[in-house]
């Protein structure tokens, strides 16, 4: 059964930094490659960052560019977000999702999400 659960989230002062973490189980982790997402309320989730299997080519919406930085440890099953610099805007609920094959098929996994709060 796929499983990935994030926690790290919290409340931060603008200029702040969080590491958030996904535990991931229940499929090879190293074969797939992880993204993050963000959902703010009142607007629709969207992509923060991603990164391939084995850890290269990360990829960052441009709004975190320069301030969040994607890594994985696979012996670990686990997918981090440090984010830097903190702004207002960042706050939300922070998702990991993967894109995995289960019996011969491609589905869509989803944590169950944790707030993060840029706030004085």
């Amino acid at each position: 059964q796929v499983q990935l659960v994030e926690s790290g989230g919290g409340l931060v002062q603008p200029g702040g930094s969080l590491r958030l973490s996904c535990a991931a189980s229940g499929f090879t982790f190293s074969s797939y490659a992880m993204n993050w997402y963000r959902q703010a309320t009142g607007k629709e989730r969207e992509f923060v960052a991603a990164i391939t299997r084995d850890g290269g080519r990360p990829r960052y919406a441009d709004s975190v560019k320069g301030r969040f930085t994607i890594s994985r440890d696979n012996p670990k099953n686990t997918v981090y977000l440090q984010m830097n610099s903190l702004k207002p805007e960042d706050t939300g609920v922070y998702y990991c999702n993967a894109w995995v094959e289960v019996e011969g098929r491609l589905n869509v996994y989803w944590g169950q999400g944790t707030q993060v709060t840029v706030s004085s």
